[in-house]
């Protein structure tokens, strides 16, 4: 899994993802999220373009990065989602706590 963050002038976090958000990955994606909340960037948008997969671990960890971002009065938001991560959250009723965006520019876009 790589990853690259782009503080954006609205201080929105992006942190967009490369590679398979699984057991193997899941932890380090949870720490990077808890690092920036803990820097001060409550808001958060997990840019999810280049991940074709997502497992329970990987949901896992982005669920406890937005519980850490509300937390801390901001939220998180997921963009870009591909196919098999719309039905994960479907399958779980989670699309209605993580709503999809489809572009990291949109997620924030009215907040």
């Amino acid at each position: 899994m790589e990853s690259d963050i782009t503080h954006r002038g609205d201080g929105v976090a992006v942190l967009a993802l490369r590679g398979k958000l699984n057991m193997v990955t899941a932890p380090v994606v949870r720490e990077t999220i808890t690092a920036l909340v803990g820097d001060g960037h409550s808001r958060v948008v997990v840019d999810l373009a280049e991940v074709p997969f997502l497992d329970s671990s990987g949901l896992g960890a982005l669920i406890a990065g937005l519980k850490s971002a509300r937390q801390a009065g901001g939220d998180l938001r997921i963009a870009a989602p591909s196919e098999q991560t719309r039905l994960v959250l479907r399958l779980t009723n989670m699309e209605r706590v993580l709503t999809p965006y489809d572009t990291a520019e949109e997620a924030f876009a009215r907040a």
